[in-house]
Formats: structure tokens, C-alpha cells, sequence
């Protein structure tokens, strides 16, 4: 009974594990603009926006398709795939996921004009759990620093 148990056991963790690495992702579900998007319940996420958010947008010093071309290129250099949007709409929603174990997480990414520059709001959350262990916050730090460098084209 006890090696019945722990096959059943070994078997619901695969089949879970499989169903987060394969679950399709619905680009309609997951893309959304940072600045009209409700808090979740749940501390898995971060959110950068002028109001409601964990952190205020930083202000760049170019043009917004620009600053949009320069986040998309950060994202995917960082394991990121464009998921829905374009760099064109200067609205893009990107799919990263956990090294290890696969979890998916969503960041959806908007550039605004700010003056002569463009500022950057995001809305990054995991899609399972309750928990992200920072990872969403860590990930918008990250990209926000390397817009702060220098192209990587450059």
C-alpha cells in the first residue's frame, strides 16, 4: 500500500509539473495595461505605475519607441518572449519563466511619453502560487538598470 501511495504520489507530481511547463498561456489574459490594472490578492507581483503602484516610474531621456525597442531588447537578452503587443504599440507583454522549475510569469510593459523622454510602467506576476519570492520585482529592477546603460547594440 505504502509503494501504491507513493507512485500515485510521484505520478500527480509529474503530471502537475508537466501542466505548469505546457498550460497554454492566452496572450487575451495576460496582456494588460499596467495603469488600468486592479491589485491582486496575492504578493506575487509588482506593479510600476503613477498611482496605486509599488514603485513610481523612472523618466529616460528618449523618445518612446526608442525606450520601448530598448526594454524589448533587455526583456529577450534576459530569457523574456514576446507574448502579446509590439514594440511598434509601445505595449508589449512578455513570458519569462523560472529557471528550475518552469513557472510562467507575465510582465506587461507600457511606455508613455514624460516630458522630452519616455517613462516606463509595468505590471510583472506569476501565474501560479501565492508567492514569487521576489522574483517579479527583482526582474523590473533588473531591466530598469540596464536602461539606465548604455545600449546593448552599442
Amino acid at each position: 500500500m505504502i509503494k501504491f501511495l507513493t507512485i500515485a504520489m510521484g505520478l500527480i507530481g509529474v503530471v502537475l509539473l508537466a501542466y505548469i511547463r505546457l498550460a497554454p498561456s492566452d496572450p487575451a489574459r495576460w496582456h494588460e495595461d499596467p495603469r488600468l490594472v486592479s491589485r491582486p490578492g496575492t504578493p506575487n507581483f509588482h506593479l510600476i505605475r503613477m498611482v496605486g503602484g509599488d514603485a513610481m516610474p523612472r523618466v529616460y531621456q528618449m523618445a518612446p519607441g526608442e525606450l520601448a525597442a530598448r526594454v524589448d531588447e533587455i526583456a529577450r537578452a534576459d530569457g523574456a518572449t514576446l507574448l502579446a503587443g509590439s514594440v511598434r504599440g509601445l505595449h508589449m507583454t512578455y513570458l519569462s519563466r523560472s529557471r528550475l522549475m518552469g513557472y510562467p510569469d507575465f510582465t506587461s510593459v507600457l511606455i508613455e511619453p514624460a516630458g522630452d523622454g519616455a517613462m516606463l510602467l509595468a505590471f510583472a506576476r506569476a501565474r501560479f502560487g501565492n508567492s514569487d519570492m521576489g522574483v517579479n520585482r527583482a526582474r523590473l529592477e533588473r531591466w530598469q538598470d540596464a536602461l539606465e546603460r548604455p545600449a546593448l547594440s552599442d
